[in-house]
């Protein structure tokens, strides 16, 4: 089951719509779906995860907790809107790109992709890329 948790006064707009997306990439990665949370906060509110648990004292726009058991994903993802809305600017694109970018990077990590090395990092935006495209199928 997917679950969108609000810890900022942002709401995503077609929460079905954004479930039934991320379900159906699950599937595209021959994986089942579990538990998945999406909690949207604010920079300091994903500063305090980063330096709690990964000991890292900076802002991100997304932090996975993979909880995944074998082919079915579990996990925690939470999102900084405030990043997300910079990144768009900095990247030229619509905060609605940038978060389903982001959205989907979550679950691309508990599929087994990586982004730590540069070919890594190049797989990860192809996969972006092409499931960001399963969203538009939708409408």
């Amino acid at each position: 089951m997917i679950s969108f948790n609000y810890e900022t006064d942002f709401e995503l707009p077609n929460e079905e719509q954004f479930s039934s997306w991320i379900s159906k990439v699950i599937l595209s990665e021959s994986k089942k779906e579990g538990d998945i949370n999406y909690v949207f906060c604010d920079d300091e509110y994903i500063l305090e995860i980063n330096k709690q648990y990964l000991q890292h004292d900076y802002y991100t726009d997304i932090i996975s907790f993979d909880y995944s058991v074998g082919n079915e994903l579990h996990g925690d993802v939470f999102v900084s809107i405030d990043r997300v809305r910079e990144n768009a600017t900095d990247f030229k694109t619509t905060f609605e790109e940038e978060l389903k970018r982001v959205i989907i990077h979550g679950v691309l990590h508990y599929c087994g992709y990586k982004d730590k090395s540069i070919e890594d990092e190049q797989l990860m935006r192809q996969k972006e890329d092409e499931k960001i495209k399963m969203f538009h199928v939708e409408h």
